[in-house]
């Protein structure tokens, strides 16, 4: 693989072009393009230990597909840049600290509230690769999040920001309420420089705001133990002892992020497909259990939600409720619903009955 020296001498028309490439994805909508090349650097051994110590959990695919995180010409040939964009997503509406406050509501991590990033940024990096291909030829893969690629170490060395201590990238102008995309290409395109130092500086707020402590230290998360984890990447039953600590979060979590001081210069979305759909900002835990599998489907299509499942959506949504003030409407609701719910569910259905029924006393 090409060797990241920055003494390498670039042709005038690879720099021109990769001015262009930013223009060009500036009028598709990115907030920012940068471009580094594509060695993963101490990334790698920062990978191979936060394996080793088991805190993927149940994500096995990030061990499966490890040596194609490290070596990213072993997923395109000849690769030896990787294009970076950042797309803002926090939406308006509610205030999410509000949200948090409201035990009886839902809180749903504000980037799964509108159409799921994914093919929206894809085909606008798809669009991207055409056209870089049709200036200059070459070899080019877009990718957003859907395969192994370690997005936040390549746009940290773009210079788009620096790796927060809440394991998030940071950007001083937008904060972290973003997404990453990015392409690889077997063009020697001019890097650009990586942001000057890491500004966390002795700020420690995310570490110590978790609600589940999840972090074993600085840069350090246990998945295990993280809210988002629980609700989106794990198959079966969430650890008891961690259910109280969920409060109303119920897809994903989004506390480190509001307590960064940093976030205070994000900017609200432009995007409307990024707006919340069916007032999944502002909903009753009630309500939305109540889906039923035609509705959860119906209503979840083109969201990130729908990855989850019905079944881990009532999951997720009897935690809330187990959490919730008490109400008796949420006890018979879920007693009704135990009559068709599956092993994981009725688990989860009854640990939130006896929850409210201690709280009657």
């Amino acid at each position: 693989m090409e060797s990241p020296s920055p003494f390498i001498s670039v042709a005038p028309d690879l720099v021109q072009l990769a001015a262009q490439i930013k223009i060009w994805g500036a009028e598709m909508g990115f907030q920012q393009l940068a471009i580094t090349d594509c060695e993963v650097g101490a990334h790698k051994e920062w990978l191979n230990q936060w394996l080793g110590a088991g805190h993927a959990g149940e994500m096995d695919y990030m061990d499966r597909h490890r040596h194609l995180r490290q070596q990213p010409d072993e997923l395109v040939p000849g690769a030896i840049r990787a294009i970076c964009v950042r797309l803002d997503y926090l939406p308006e509406g509610i205030a999410p600290g509000h949200l948090l406050r409201q035990k009886d509501r839902a809180y749903i991590s504000r980037y799964a509230l509108g159409r799921d990033y994914h093919k929206l940024i894809r085909g606008r990096l798809a669009k991207l690769a055409t056209k870089i291909e049709q200036e200059a030829g070459g070899t080019h893969r877009a990718f957003v999040d859907s395969a192994p690629v370690l997005e936040r170490a390549f746009a940290e060395k773009s210079g788009m920001g620096w790796i927060g201590k809440n394991t998030m990238l940071i950007n001083r102008r937008a904060g972290s309420w973003f997404f990453l995309g990015e392409i690889y290409t077997t063009l020697a395109l001019p890097i650009d420089p990586p942001e000057d130092g890491q500004h966390c500086g002795s700020c420690r707020a995310c570490l110590d705001i978790c609600p589940t402590q999840a972090f074993t230290g600085p840069w350090q998360l246990d998945a295990r133990k993280c809210i988002s984890y629980l609700t989106i990447e794990l198959k079966g039953a969430i650890p008891e002892h961690l259910r109280p600590m969920m409060g109303n979060r119920v897809f994903g979590c989004d506390d480190c992020q509001l307590i960064c001081p940093w976030n205070k210069f994000a900017s609200h979305t432009k995007e409307q497909d990024f707006q919340p759909r069916h007032n999944l900002d502002d909903r009753e835990l009630v309500d939305l259990f109540e889906w039923t599998e035609e509705e959860f489907l119906s209503r979840t299509a083109g969201s990130p939600i729908r990855r989850i499942g019905h079944q881990r959506w009532r999951r997720n949504l009897a935690v809330g409720l187990g959490n919730a003030p008490y109400d008796i409407a949420i006890i018979k609701t879920l007693t009704s619903a135990l009559a068709d719910a599956s092993e994981l569910e009725a688990e989860h259905f009854q640990w939130a009955i006896d929850q409210q029924e201690s709280k009657a006393s």
